[in-house]
This record gives C-alpha cells, sequence and structure tokens, in this order.
C-alpha cells in the first residue's frame, strides 16, 4: 500500500489507456507501492469517472483556451457547473451497472 499527503492509499482505478499502462507510468506506481486494482479495457459502465468526463466534455465543447491556466481554470469552472443532482444519479445508477454486467457476463451493457 501507497501513501500519499491525504493519508495511505489503498488502491488506485484506471482505466487501461495506453498513456496509463505505459512503463514510466507502472514504475512509478511500482516505486511508491501503489496497488493497481484490474480493469477490464472496456468498461467505462462501471466507471463513473467516464461518465462525469463526458458530461465536463460536453460542457466545454468549441471553448478554447490560450493556455493551461485558461484550461485549467474552464476545467474547473465546468465541474463545478455540473449539478449534484447529476453526480447523485450516476452513483445511485452503480447497483444497476454492476447487475448488468454480471447479467452480460462482463459483456458490454447498455451503460
Amino acid at each position: 500500500m501507497g501513501k500519499s499527503k491525504f493519508g495511505p492509499i489503498v488502491g488506485v482505478q484506471q482505466d487501461n489507456d495506453p498513456k496509463h499502462t505505459s512503463g514510466h507510468v507502472a514504475n512509478w506506481f511500482r516505486r511508491r507501492r501503489v496497488d493497481l486494482l484490474e480493469w477490464p479495457s472496456q468498461s467505462p459502465d462501471l466507471n463513473p469517472n467516464e461518465h462525469m468526463w463526458e458530461k465536463l466534455e460536453r460542457r466545454l465543447k468549441g471553448v478554447r483556451a490560450s493556455n493551461a491556466n485558461q484550461k485549467f481554470a474552464q476545467l474547473e469552472a465546468g465541474w463545478k457547473s455540473i449539478p449534484m443532482t447529476v453526480v447523485q444519479t450516476l452513483l445511485d445508477s452503480m447497483p444497476r451497472r454492476c447487475q448488468a454486467v454480471i447479467d452480460a457476463k462482463g459483456y458490454p451493457t447498455k451503460y
């Protein structure tokens, strides 16, 4: 188990995007003894973060930034503009999503 400035890290879940699975990134986690949770390569149905990123991207579609600070500010404002009801609805759907994956025997679901 690794540690962060916020306390112990139990495990980290990330998708299998190549930038997340590169040797450099894998070594970084290994050196810090951070446990990575195994995760199917195509499983956005079980990853609420993927859905939140999609909502954020839709809110910022066509919005341009002239530098990294401006982009960060746009992302932060976009994130804060997503109503908590959207987050709660997504979280409330997780038991149904898990059951759908079980019913589909791990294959893609409607989510």
